[in-house]
């Protein structure tokens, strides 16, 4: 049962339809009037909620403060207008800082990445509701393995097939290794699975040296500085690069590259009053400014709901049994109790 579960993670997508039919729910159920009644007998989105004089957008460190701001003010600008109040991004220094700001009240949206999505969900009342759109119309993306095009491994490795992986776990008592966020889906969730759990190893434990540095241009410019063997990354950010720092990009050598990964989510606060809701829904879906989306590597957003990234859960699960039953440390009983609590949350995601 459980490696049937395991076979499905990476086959199982989203389904459009569910999600059409929860935001129509959603849409539905979100006032007492409807969008358009709204409009019309309170006058538009600037007076839904007067008591919200402005919304707090938590935006996750994936680059520099600098970068992220550069790309995302004019979308925050836009949506200023289109809410009739300030909207102001929130840049925290880690994941976790978006995702404790919103559990504080402190921010009542967020774009976050699937990782810090759940676990937003679970503990800082956060509702997904969209989900971005890649300029090439889809809605997955890869996590990767970088390595330094000079470093001496690039020889060792089929980049062909792209068995870095392999190489990494075979000689990582040789290597440095950075992750980039503890919070992070491609930065650090998948690569843990796939490339240490599914292979039982321990990447805090193998490694000459281990660092966790913090956003994805981080651990890429790491490697194009030589400052890590190894390090973890995505396309979308590698991507970036191409705007940011083409030098650095051309020195950065792919070596693996995982199964797709559902693209990020756009949460509110589940407690956020049902009028503004449907105006940030409003927004969302009906924005077409082409210069911000392509900027922020967009097409669009498509409606979406939480369990669009159970996925995600499935793998955290997966995540964590196959390191209790790699811990040897922990009896065999105490293996047996814990694994079976994780695969009854399986079961209950299917």
């Amino acid at each position: 049962m459980f490696k049937a579960s395991l076979f499905n993670l990476s086959v199982r997508k989203p389904t459009a339809c569910i999600s059409l039919v929860l935001l129509g729910l959603i849409t539905l159920t979100s006032c007492e009037n409807s969008p358009s009644e709204m409009a019309d007998n309170t006058g538009g989105a600037e007076l839904c909620a007067p008591e919200l004089a402005e919304v707090e957008f938590g935006i996750i460190s994936t680059e520099s403060q600098d970068n992220l701001k550069t790309t995302w003010e004019p979308f925050l600008a836009d949506m200023t207008e289109s809410l009739g109040r300030p909207v102001k991004g929130f840049y925290a220094t880690d994941y976790a800082g978006v995702i404790e700001a919103m559990g504080a009240n402190k921010i009542q949206l967020a774009w976050y990445g699937g990782k810090s999505y759940i676990e937003a969900a679970k503990r800082s009342n956060a509702e997904a509701f969209a989900q971005t759109v890649s300029l090439d119309g889809s809605k997955g993306y890869y996590s990767h393995l970088i390595t330094n095009k000079e470093n001496a491994i690039v020889k060792n490795i089929d980049l062909e097939k792209g068995n870095g992986d392999q190489y990494v776990i075979k000689n990582a008592k040789d290597l440095t290794f950075a992750f980039n966020d503890p919070n992070s889906t491609s930065g650090f969730l998948v690569p843990t699975y796939y490339v240490f759990a599914k292979n039982g190893a321990n990447a805090e434990k193998i490694f000459s040296e281990l660092v966790f540095s913090g956003s994805h241009e981080a651990t890429a410019l790491a490697v194009a500085n030589n400052q890590v063997d190894v390090a973890t990354n995505n396309n979308e950010n590698l991507d970036r690069l191409k705007e940011t720092d083409p030098e650095a990009l051309d020195k950065i050598q792919v070596i693996w590259t995982s199964p797709v990964i559902p693209s990020d989510p756009l949460a509110y606060r589940k407690d956020l009053p049902n009028c503004m809701k449907t105006a940030i829904q409003d927004f969302m879906f009906n924005y077409d400014n082409q210069e911000v989306l392509t900027a922020l590597q967009w097409k669009g957003l498509d409606p979406a709901s939480d369990a669009d990234w159970n996925t995600i859960r499935e793998l955290q699960i997966a995540k964590d049994i196959l390191e209790i039953q790699n811990n040897e440390k922990l009896a065999a009983a105490d293996k047996d109790k814990r694994v079976t609590e994780l695969e009854d949350q399986l079961k209950s995601l299917q």
